[in-house]
């Protein structure tokens, strides 16, 4: 488990929502986004669940700006090619979507 801190922030959406339908019954949508506030060119991977990840689906598209607040974590995945180097992916669990 990586590191994991509550942010809210306000974010433009980068390509289309993916949405998956996990066992039947849970929906989830991901998608990359890239946070406004950062001066480096900062992307973020975004995942909904539930009705909001519904709600995201027919809401917003790309190019949009919308303000979130949910759990960043820094899961380490390690290279393939190479076992010492383990890569670092920011990703947000939202819990709130509000319009801009």
């Amino acid at each position: 488990m990586g590191d994991i801190n509550y942010v809210g922030s306000v974010v433009k959406i980068l390509e289309k929502p993916v949405q998956t339908i996990i066992s039947d019954r849970i929906v989830r949508t991901d998608f990359r986004v890239q946070l406004v506030q950062v001066r480096n060119i900062q992307i973020a991977h975004l995942v909904f669940w539930g009705n909001l990840a519904l709600d995201i689906i027919n809401k917003y598209e790309i190019n949009d700006y919308i303000m979130i607040e949910g759990y960043l974590s820094l899961p380490t995945k390690t290279n393939d090619k190479s076992v010492k180097r383990q890569l670092k992916k920011a990703q947000i669990t939202v819990l709130k979507v509000y319009s801009i």
